[in-house]
């Protein structure tokens, strides 16, 4: 089971909307940073396929400027 943390970085003025979509996903929990426009994720799937799958979502929000890995366990 991947557990992965992430900084987000939405496009400017996305970030509400970002955390909203964000969290949607079932295997992702997000916590907004109260003052800046960042957001913290953490992934936990079951498997390899759902983290794939995971991260096609996340690639596919438009709300999303850039992402980066903080850190993994699997």
């Amino acid at each position: 089971m991947p557990i992965k943390s992430y900084l987000v970085f939405p496009h400017a003025g996305e970030k509400s909307k970002l955390t909203e979509k964000l969290s949607e996903l079932k295997w992702c929990e997000v916590m907004p940073a109260e003052n800046k426009e960042l957001l913290v994720l953490v992934t936990d799937t079951t498997d390899e396929a759902d983290e794939e799958n995971c991260l096609k979502k996340i690639n596919a929000l438009t709300e999303l400027e850039h992402y980066t890995l903080v850190s993994g366990f699997e």
